[in-house]
């Protein structure tokens, strides 16, 4: 019999760990073979408890392990050893949405009907909360309201009612961000790799049309991944081409922007200011000249905790497990030649 706490509990809300339309089934062909899966590089309660809901096996590594769930990005470079001692591995988990660190391996592993999944979608609903987070802030000037030591006099600050805003990415995170700008009346321009449209969005263009939707913006989100294609994608063109009342925000990854081109917008007053949860370098040394910039919000790689993710990522491991063991429905299978 449950308890009172039991139902309030259930009850309680709880982010949404997974997009459905991320799913990915593989034909019977294609699937790797199922088998015990070892938990690297420590393996962590809550993830073996994760892979044994879905009725996996969690064995240490040998040559009888079929699957890996890989729980550190920090560590990347001791994964590649791991493959090749265990040709056997069919099926490998990701931790993060990003799998940038892991772009040499993806890239020089060439075994066929390898299976990589990653937590793409999995962490997109904190991630864009925290974005919106960092609009609204910007748009409502705290970052000077923050470092006043006086009562202003000057009215400032702009709503972010009816502004046009342009999300660069049509990813998990920008679909949740879309979600949460509904209510705001907000006229929205995804641009993708693809020109198909995007739910949610006034329109959808092309990554080759960046240059062509950033004049009209008030505000731009940067939520694509990090590719060998996208690195540096804003510099200084496209911050030539915002209006000087405009503001950046990015939640994706630091490589995005050109840190010295976005530098000089700011001092130059290309752009209104920014607002940064990702910079490059990272972490931002201590005495960088972001620090000092007064239309900033710095925030440290913080746009989802561990507390935030930890439930999502196990959600994520359950429902790749009983792929991996069962229908082949996989969640977040990472394109290796687009790197993300």
């Amino acid at each position: 019999m449950s308890t009172e706490n039991d139902a309030q509990q259930d009850a309680a809300p709880r982010h949404r760990a997974v997009l459905a339309d991320d799913v990915t089934a593989l034909p019977p062909e294609k699937r790797p073979e199922p088998g015990p899966i070892a938990v690297l590089p420590e393996p962590d309660r809550q993830f073996v408890d994760a892979v044994e809901a879905a009725g996996g096996t969690v064995e240490p590594l040998s040559d009888r392990t079929r699957g890996v769930v890989w729980l550190s990005n920090r560590d990347a470079s001791a994964f590649p050893p791991v493959l090749e001692a265990h040709p056997g591995i069919g099926w490998v988990q990701l931790p993060f949405a990003g799998v940038d660190a892991f772009a040499e391996v993806l890239a020089g592993e060439d075994r066929p009907g390898l299976v990589w999944t990653s937590a793409k979608g999995a962490y997109a609903q904190p991630v864009a909360e925290h974005a919106l987070v960092l609009s609204l802030a910007l748009l409502r000037v705290l970052p000077k309201r923050l470092r006043a030591r006086s009562w202003a006099t000057e009215p400032e600050g702009r709503s972010l009612y009816g502004l046009d805003v342009v999300i660069v990415g049509a990813g998990g995170i920008a679909l949740e961000l879309i979600r949460l700008l509904e209510p705001f009346g907000t006229r929205i321009t995804v641009v993708r790799r693809s020109s198909s449209p995007v739910e949610g969005a006034a329109r959808t263009v092309t990554t080759d049309r960046l240059g062509e939707v950033l004049p009209d913006a008030d505000l731009v989100v940067v939520a694509a991944a990090l590719t060998g294609g996208t690195r540096h994608l804003f510099g200084a063109p496209e911050f030539a081409a915002m209006k000087p009342t405009a503001y950046l925000v990015n939640i994706a990854r630091g490589g995005l922007v050109d840190t010295d081109a976005l530098l000089d917008a700011l001092r130059s007053g290309a752009i209104a200011g920014a607002g940064l949860d990702v910079t490059d370098p990272e972490p931002l040394p201590d005495g960088h000249p972001l620090w000092d910039e007064p239309g900033v919000i710095i925030t440290p790689h913080q746009a989802d905790t561990p507390e935030m993710t930890a439930p999502l990522l196990a959600e994520r491991i359950r429902q790749n497990v009983r792929a991996f063991l069962d229908d082949g429905r996989f969640v977040g299978v990472v394109d290796t030649e687009a790197g993300y």
